[in-house]
């Protein structure tokens, strides 16, 4: 759901020609052109708007999205999408499976600008995906994502409408989504700490808080219901996910994983014997 916001941007970006425009008229003053801008990041020069277009340009494209970006910030190093280039470059490195520089470079978007949620999403979820059982930091690295989590809840419950084109309705669907990875993220927390009823909670409120619900969550909250020995819920859930046809194949494999996993400690449980662990379950974000 992160892409919509960054399309949302690139609508800003689009109006930005005519204000640059309006800007010319004013006689090149910068003071008076200022005075005339709307709230908001603006560039603040041709060749600025040209390597934020090129840059917006690249995102399909992991190692042009760097360049471009590092373009603009090593030439207008008092842009006002600092913290956009540096998302952006975040983002790429974790497209390109690179999460420690794609954790780095989430952390110097939250410098540039603490209330950037994106940001806090994606650090939240990087610790949370790449904490490991026997961690001797695990509790650190937890609560940490945790933090992130919780900040990125907060910063939405305020955040303005980022593009003026986008309808209240829109904008409260994708804030509801990015809050839904924020819970996602917590119950993945949870997990980890086996707190299994924390974390049924947590992905249950991603399930029902999204305006349009990930996959990966209800794997996720099969997961849950597995390790606390609910495996009716956990093969329900399972089924679902099965059976729903937009559900890409990966993630349908380790649906399949789950159920197979709780049947056969459901099998075990009836019999009196000890229910074999659940698999630790990861679904990278694209």
């Amino acid at each position: 759901m992160k892409r919509l916001i960054l399309a949302g941007l690139v609508l800003v970006l689009a109006g930005a020609p005519g204000l640059m425009a309006q800007k010319g008229k004013k006689g090149d003053a910068p003071a008076a052109a200022q005075a005339d801008q709307p709230k908001g990041p603006m560039p603040k020069s041709k060749g600025e708007q040209e390597a934020l277009v090129a840059m917006f340009n690249a995102q399909s494209k992991p190692d042009d999205l760097i360049a471009a970006a590092e373009a603009l910030l090593t030439k207008y190093a008092d842009t006002d999408f600092k913290d956009t280039a540096l998302f952006f470059e975040a983002n790429a490195y974790r497209q390109k499976g690179d999460r420690d520089k794609a954790q780095v470079f989430a952390e110097r978007t939250l410098q540039a600008n603490p209330k950037n949620f994106q940001a806090s999403l994606m650090l939240s979820e990087l610790i949370a995906q790449t904490t490991r059982e026997n961690d001797l930091d695990k509790e650190d690295k937890l609560t940490k994502a945790d933090k992130y989590a919780n900040d990125a809840i907060t910063t939405l419950s305020a955040a303005a409408k980022p593009n003026p084109q986008m309808t209240d309705q829109q904008w409260e669907d994708v804030k509801k989504d990015l809050v839904a990875e924020a819970h996602d993220s917590l119950g993945m927390s949870a997990l980890l700490r086996k707190k299994y009823d924390n974390a049924i909670s947590e992905f249950k409120t991603s399930v029902d808080g999204a305006a349009h619900p990930e996959p990966a969550f209800l794997v996720r909250l099969a997961s849950a219901y597995s390790s606390a020995g609910k495996y009716d819920d956990a093969i329900a859930t399972a089924d679902k996910v099965m059976n729903d046809a937009q559900t890409p194949t990966q993630i349908k494999q380790v649906a399949q994983s789950i159920r197979a996993g709780a049947s056969v400690a459901k099998q075990k449980a009836a019999a009196g014997g000890g229910a074999p662990a659940p698999p630790q379950v990861e679904i990278k974000k694209q």
